[in-house]
C-alpha cells in the first residue's frame, strides 16, 4: 500500500491570524491617521505585547511612521504606489516635481528613507529605462544613491554613526567613499552619484519641512556627458526648488 501524495488545499483564501492583525493595523492607520498605540491595541482586541511587536516590525520596514506617539502610513506604502504607476501628494506635489523637470529637462525623483533604504515615492520626466529601473527596484541602499547620501549627511550624528557602523562590515568601500564626500556634501548641500560605469549622473538635495527637519530628497538624473557642462547651474536650480518646497505646509496625515 502506497501513500497518496497530499495536494495543496485550493478551496480558496483563508484567514491567517498574523496577516489579519497586520492588515488590521494598517487599515486602522489609514482610516484614523494619527491613531495612538492604545487605540490600535483596543481595535485589534489583541495583547499589547504582540501589537507592539507588529507595529515595530512595520516601522522597521517603512510601512508605518511614528510622530509624537501617533502613527501614520510610512514611505514604503508610497513606494508601492509609484511602482504601480501612481503618485501621492504631500509636502511636495506632482506639480512641484514637474516644475523641476521643466526647469532642468532631466528626470526627477522624490525619495524618502524607509529603515536603511531609500524609496522613490514620486517622479517626473522619466524615460522608459529609468522609469522601469525605479519601479523594479523599490528599495535602494542609502550609500549607493545620491538621495541616500544627501539624507545621511542630514541625519543627526548619532543616527548616522549607527548606520555607518552597521554598514562597515558588509560595505566598507561604500562607507569610505561616503566619508570622503561627507564634508563637500555638507557644504554644497548637494550629493552626487555615478551609475552605469559613469554614463549617468545624479544630483540630490534634501527637502526639509517648516521645522527644519529633513523629510525627503529630490534627485536629478541624466546623462553625465550632458549634465557635466551645466552642473553648477543645475545645482543652483535644484536648491532653489527644494528650498521653496521646504516652506510649503503639509498635513500630518503623511510623513512628508
Amino acid at each position: 500500500m502506497t501513500d497518496t501524495p497530499s495536494t495543496p488545499d485550493d478551496s480558496g483564501p483563508k484567514n491567517h491570524r498574523t496577516v489579519d492583525r497586520v492588515t488590521r493595523i494598517l487599515e486602522e492607520v489609514v482610516y484614523h491617521p494619527g491613531i495612538g498605540f492604545a487605540e490600535i491595541a483596543r481595535a485589534l482586541g489583541a495583547p499589547k505585547s504582540s501589537v507592539h511587536g507588529f507595529i515595530r516590525g512595520l516601522q522597521a520596514q517603512g510601512w508605518l511612521y511614528e510622530d509624537n506617539r501617533r502613527f501614520y502610513l510610512g514611505p514604503a506604502v508610497y513606494g508601492l504606489t509609484l511602482a504601480s504607476g501612481h503618485i501621492r501628494a504631500g509636502q511636495v506635489t506632482q506639480t512641484d516635481l514637474d516644475a523641476l523637470h521643466n526647469a532642468t529637462g532631466l528626470t526627477v525623483f522624490l525619495g524618502v528613507e524607509a529603515g536603511d533604504h531609500l524609496i522613490y515615492i514620486g517622479e517626473s520626466g522619466t524615460d522608459a529605462l529609468t522609469g522601469f529601473a525605479a519601479r523594479s527596484n523599490i528599495r535602494r541602499t542609502l550609500l549607493t544613491t545620491a538621495g541616500g547620501k544627501a539624507l545621511l549627511v542630514a541625519r543627526p550624528d548619532v543616527d548616522r554613526d549607527a548606520y555607518l557602523r552597521r554598514q562597515q562590515s558588509e560595505n566598507p568601500e561604500l562607507v569610505s567613499e561616503f566619508l570622503a564626500e561627507f564634508t563637500d556634501i555638507g557644504k554644497s548641500r548637494v550629493a552626487t552619484n555615478l551609475r552605469h560605469h559613469g554614463a549617468q549622473l545624479a544630483l540630490a538635495a534634501v527637502v526639509r519641512n517648516q521645522a527644519g527637519n529633513s523629510v525627503a530628497a529630490a534627485i536629478l538624473i541624466g546623462q553625465a556627458a550632458e549634465m557635466r557642462p551645466r552642473e553648477a547651474k543645475l545645482r543652483k536650480v535644484l536648491l532653489k526648488h527644494v528650498d521653496s518646497w521646504s516652506r510649503q505646509a503639509v498635513s500630518a496625515r503623511e510623513p512628508i
